[in-house]
Formats: structure tokens, sequence, C-alpha cells
């Protein structure tokens, strides 16, 4: 016999099983604020989550998806692009309808580099790659001369814009909303200056922007367009960009009579591009161009409001504006999402995800990973290293950062001359959205 056959077994505690997986797709959450406290329990516990895609505010079901919260994962997924490919299924969560694909690919964020391409080039139909072409053409368009050239110009139109809302205040209430006095102009009134695109049309690029972005919004998009099937025709398609293209297409044909020292202007006199792609160039600049800005100048707004220390700091000259504007990204990144599409079957963080799945990244949530960045929730100014995703990673990182860069810093730097303190008058009112972390309102106070 045993001599321990009396004593009393041994027990192990039971384990905690992990709490169930929260949602994260539906956009009328992003509507109460990004759920940080979903994404940390998809972090903790459930780092590649399963995600269901359940029909939505009239757009239809989908087949679900991967979703990726840790930043070392979302970092892998974007820089390897022969895994998880742009160019399959293109960026967005919904799926495109299929007839709509080859058009979609048309743009270089929906495409993959040629290293990538010939990786797995029997992951479906796959065309030849122009990735690295049309980013190098609009790399030629797109110099740091160029933009630089700007900033007299964009630092002029930050302060009539915010002396004008300021102004207004006084005449009123004492309050003016940024987002609508401010940031909106801002972001469009510069991106058209860059593009070339006359002061009468540039009502037009905010509108194109409105119905593309903000779509899923019934405060930013008109009812969807229904199809043949009684569905919503997706923003993104052909049939939906007819106007914007044709606009394209016209002021393309004035800058080759009447050049001017702009980003179009460039492209229309490039013989290596084509009318489509110019088209796309168009559509790619406008939107991403302009909603970038648009989101993240009151986003880091609204961030240094809930910061009076910071933004007194900031205020003082403690540091400088440029490294203060990239903790502001990092706390308010424009974007909140992108999808890719497995190209082989694959492992990621102990899950195993099969060629042909979908896999979202969630910017948002990578940058409060407390893996990779302490106290994440805190709002540090000189936080260094600061390793953000606000302008993506790997083949597809943003050629605009730098324009987008020094737009943040002027508009944060006018602030604080004007401001010498910042007060919300309300609560803020945020885009419904699980891709674009917008604001539809940030109300301040005026100062006495």
């Amino acid at each position: 016999m045993s001599p321990h056959a009396s004593a009393s077994p041994r027990t192990t505690p039971p384990l905690t099983p992990p709490p169930p997986v929260p949602d994260v797709f539906d956009p009328r959450l992003y509507a109460d604020g990004v759920p940080h406290d979903r994404y940390r329990i998809l972090r903790d516990h459930h780092p590649v989550a399963w995600q269901d895609e359940p029909a939505v505010l009239g757009w239809p079901a989908g087949p679900g998806f991967w979703a990726v919260t840790r930043h070392a994962d979302v970092v892998r997924v974007l820089k390897d692009a022969a895994t998880y490919s742009s160019y399959l299924g293109a960026t967005q969560i919904r799926d495109p309808a299929p007839d709509d694909l080859p058009f979609i690919r048309r743009m270089m964020l929906n495409q993959d580099p040629a290293s990538a391409t010939a990786a797995h080039a029997g992951a479906g139909a796959r065309g030849p790659s122009d990735h690295g072409r049309l980013r190098g053409l609009v790399s030629r368009a797109f110099t740091p001369r160029l933009v630089e050239r700007f900033e007299a110009r964009v630092r002029d139109r930050a302060r009539t814009l915010i002396a004008a809302a300021l102004e207004q205040a006084r005449a009123g209430d004492g309050t003016f909303d940024v987002v609508t006095a401010v940031t909106d102009d801002y972001a469009l009134l510069n991106l058209a200056d860059l593009l070339g695109v006359p002061a009468t049309d540039r009502g037009l690029l905010l509108h194109w922007t409105q119905r593309v972005i903000g779509y899923q919004d019934p405060d930013e998009a008109p009812p969807p367009v229904l199809g043949p099937d009684g569905e919503p025709v997706n923003p993104r398609s052909p049939a939906m960009l007819r106007d914007m293209f044709a606009y394209a297409r016209t002021l393309a044909a004035h800058k080759r009579e009447h050049p001017g020292d702009d980003v179009l202007t460039t492209l229309a006199h490039d013989p290596e591009l084509t009318a489509p792609e110019l088209e796309m160039f168009f559509f790619l600049l406008t939107v991403a161009g302009n909603d970038t800005v648009r989101s993240a100048a009151p986003g880091g707004l609204l961030a240094l409001a809930e910061s009076p220390g910071e933004y007194e700091r900031l205020r003082a000259g403690t540091f400088g504006v440029g490294p203060a504007v990239d903790e502001l990204l990092r706390r308010h990144p424009p974007v909140l999402s992108f999808r890719r599409t497995a190209a082989r079957d694959t492992e990621l963080a102990g899950t195993r995800i099969a060629a042909g799945d979908k896999v979202v990244v969630f910017h948002a949530s990578a940058h409060h990973d407390e893996r990779v960045f302490t106290d994440p929730h805190r709002l540090d100014l000189t936080r260094s290293p600061n390793p953000h995703v606000a302008f993506g990673d790997g083949p597809h990182v943003c050629l605009g950062a730098h324009f987008a860069r020094l737009q943040l810093r002027v508009f944060h730097e006018e602030v604080t001359r004007a401001l010498p303190a910042l007060r919300l008058a309300a609560p803020p009112r945020r885009l419904v959205s699980h891709f674009i972390n917008g604001l539809k309102s940030v109300r301040v106070e005026a100062p006495t």
C-alpha cells in the first residue's frame, strides 16, 4: 500500500474560463467611443478572435472575420503581404461585389507588391503587380519639397479659421465646434490646394468623402442606393463613383492645358499613368488625404482637452509639437481597422487561419497594447519610442504621412497660441463607423 494512500488527495484549483469574445464589428459601438474595454479582453484572452458579421444598418451580413488586436500581430499582418493579401478581397471588412472587385483592385491600396504576388500566385486569380510602379509614380508627385512649400499657406489657413471660429463664439454662446468651424475646412482646403482643385469645386471633395467614408452613419451620408437585388450598392463601386471619376478626367485635361504647382498637374503629365489609374489616384487622395487629417485633428484636440496637464506643457513649449503629434496619433488614430485576406493556410498567435479567411487588424487596439506601450491610456506627449501604426506599416505605409504630419503640427501650434485653456463645452459626437475614427462634433469654450 502506498504510504500516501490515506492522505487527502491534492486538488488543483479550477481554471477560470476566459471571458467570451466581445463584438467589435458593429459600427454603432463606435458612436459611443472606441471600445477599449472590449479590445483589452481580446488582447488578453483572444488576440486573434473570430467575429461574426451580421446584417446591420441596412447592410447585408457577411461571412465573418478574424480580429487581430495585439500590436505585434497587427504589425506582422501589415508587413507580411505574402501571407495577408490586400489584393484577394481588397481592404474593407465588407466583401465587395464580385463584379466590382477587378475595379477596386486598380487602386494601389488594394494591390500587393510584386514579391508577395509571386509568393502566392496560386491563391486565386492574380494579375501582374502594379503596386511598386504606382507607389513610385505618386511618390514623384508627392515630394516633401512640394509639401513643405505649403507650410505658410497651411499656417495662414489655420490661423484664419481659428480666429473666425473664436469671433463667432464670442458673438454667440461663447463656444464653437472645432469640427464644423475649423477642422473640416482645414483638411479639405489644404488637400484641395495640394491637388490643385479650384476653389469653386472644393465642396465636392467633402461631399465625396462623406459619401464614401460616412456611409454607415445616417448623419453623414444619404440613404444608400439600392441595386436591382434590393441590397445597398457599395459606395466604392464604379456605379457610385462615376461623378468623381468624370470630374477627375475633366480636371486632368484642364491641368494638361493649364499646368499648376500641384499633385494633379504632375500626375496628369506622367506618360506612365493610364486614365483609369489617374482616376483611382484622385479617388484615393481625395478620400484618404482628406479624412486622415479631418479625423486626426479634432481627435488630437479631444485628447488634449481630456489631459489638461499635457496641454499646458505643450503650450509652455516644454517639448516640440512634432513628437507630440505622434502621441496624439497613437491616442486617436484616424483609421480604426484594415482588412487583409489570408493567401494560404497559416497560424497567428496560436490560431489557425485558413486560406481565404478575412483578417482584420485593429489599429486603436494595437496602440493601447500594454505589451508595447507603458500606461497606454495616459497621454504622454514625450513618449519615446512610439511605434504607432496610424499610417500603417509594411508595403502600404502611407505616402501622404509627411503632409498629414505637417498639417497636424501646424494646427496644434496655432491652437495652443489661440487658446490659453482647452475645455470641452459638450460631449463629443462620434462617427458611426468601425473603419474611420471620426468625430462629428467637438465643442469647446472660447477664451473670454
